[in-house]
């Protein structure tokens, strides 16, 4: 599949970071049930191997899950191994970078400030982060100062309502983390993820 394209056309990518192995594979199927191909969890979740092999054993056809917080090659092999579609990093990892570009697997690098944001602009899509540090007119600004073609997705704390705000201002998809989950914890917002992923409340 197309992973890239496919994190374009659902514009929010679910960052799953749960404390457990059942709640994260819990979460990530719901999230693939709802009509959702891309799926995102992290390698801060205990036993995460366990999970995203879980998760790719019951993927619907077309469907991938990616792992996060990913900030060692020792991780990145492993994920890959696992099946990880793409793997994600809060900051920049040239050693992540350099595995992903061996497999041929996407790797979304994290990067906050313009310079940071430009290097790693250099080698593919970037995660900006965090960005409930920032506001998304500061992705208005840097837009024109970027390559064209730049893609951009911003992470961390961003709320699903704010979502078109973000891709109004340039963004190519949001990561959302928190926000995807009842007040719980545990429960999927499955109608506001909808709403968010096609634009439609």
């Amino acid at each position: 599949m197309n992973v890239l394209g496919a994190i374009g056309s659902q514009r929010v990518l679910p960052v799953l970071r749960l404390p457990s192995v059942d709640e994260a594979v819990r979460a990530a199927i719901a999230v693939l049930a709802a009509g959702l191909p891309l799926v995102e969890l992290t390698a801060t979740t205990p036993g995460w191997e366990k999970a995203l092999t879980a998760v790719r054993g019951d993927l619907p056809p077309g469907c991938g899950v990616g792992l996060g917080t990913v900030t060692d090659a020792a991780t990145a092999e492993a994920a890959i191994a696992a099946g990880a579609a793409f793997l994600v990093s809060p900051w920049a990892a040239p050693a992540v970078r350099e595995v992903a570009a061996a497999a041929d697997v996407l790797f979304l690098e994290g990067a906050f400030s313009p310079t940071e944001i430009a290097a790693a602009a250099a080698h593919g899509p970037v995660k900006v982060f965090p960005a409930s540090s920032l506001d998304p007119g500061y992705l208005r600004a840097l837009r024109p100062v970027l390559p064209r073609g730049t893609v951009l997705v911003p992470t961390g704390s961003i709320r699903l309502a704010d979502v078109p705000r973000w891709l109004d201002a340039g963004a190519y998809a949001v990561g959302v983390g928190g926000d995807l989950f009842t007040d719980d914890g545990r429960t999927v917002r499955l109608a506001e993820l909808r709403a968010a992923t096609t634009g439609v409340a």
